[in-house]
């Protein structure tokens, strides 16, 4: 009923101002300029168009919320008009914003898992990452592939997680595919973890293959890695980094991330 109402009081508006000032008048209202001062990022919450119309006055977006439901109406789009974070640009037209609403792409966040992070640190990003929504759950230690992810204002971190395993899970299989010969392990998940020592050993790639090389010939023979950043893994409970160099006492942890005390991949 409120709808009618609204449109019934443009329309004899309109028509009080005769045929070619009505059209005139309508047409600026459409084209014209709107009052936003600077093109801004805005959330256009659920709800009925009055809600709509109501937001995007409280944003400065627009200044006749009337004639904005009019205007939408009017339109006849078959479009809805959609609520997600929109980009807005300076003085946008009524025109611009129903077509923003209708057809535009919600504006993109993105948020970078860094190489070599540990499942702590990645959950520590994502939770301040902006506009993710949600808690962030824990998940298995080297599951997430290293790489910018792209989300909507309203995103749960949960949902990124599963995109990023996904990913890894190819990223795995292409390269377990086309492994080198007489590997002296038999899983992708062993190459996964070894990977990830070699990385943290070293941060110069043209050192990775030789720091390779030495790892696989401990574990052909059979003897421990010896490898530092597992024991700091075991020391940092799980972070991955220490403030302090390793200890006599951490090098002698019982602990089976100890490369120093059990041999094999931890």
């Amino acid at each position: 009923m409120r709808r009618w109402t609204i449109i019934l009081g443009i329309l004899l508006l309109l028509l009080a101002g005769g045929t070619y000032g009505a059209t005139v008048w309508w047409q600026a209202a459409l084209t014209g300029p709107g009052p936003l001062p600077a093109s801004k990022a805005v959330v256009v919450p659920r709800g009925s168009t009055e809600t709509l119309a109501q937001a995007l006055v409280d944003e400065g977006v627009i200044d006749r919320p009337l004639v904005f439901q009019a205007a939408a109406w009017l339109s006849q789009d078959p479009r809805p008009l959609r609520a997600a974070e929109f980009a807005f640009p300076a003085h946008v037209s009524l025109e611009q914003v129903l077509t923003i609403l209708r057809s535009a792409k919600p504006l993109e966040h993105r948020v970078t898992i860094a190489e070599g992070l540990t499942m702590q640190q990645i959950r520590a990003v994502l939770t301040k990452a902006e506009a993710l929504s949600g808690p962030v759950p824990t998940f298995p230690e080297g599951s997430v592939l290293p790489e910018t992810y792209a989300y909507e204002r309203g995103t749960a971190p949960a949902s990124v997680i599963a995109r990023a395993r996904v990913a890894m899970e190819k990223t795995l299989a292409a390269a377990w595919a086309n492994r080198a010969a007489n590997l002296p392990f038999g899983s992708v998940r062993e190459a996964l973890v070894l990977a990830s020592i070699i990385e943290r050993e070293t941060a110069k790639p043209a050192e990775r293959p030789h720091v390779a090389a030495v790892y696989l010939n401990r574990l052909r023979i059979g003897m421990k890695l010896q490898a530092d950043p597992t024991v700091v893994y075991a020391a940092s409970g799980g972070l991955g980094v220490l403030d302090h160099g390793l200890t006599k006492a951490e090098l002698a942890k019982d602990d089976p991330y100890n490369t120093y005390r059990y041999a094999g991949l931890p």
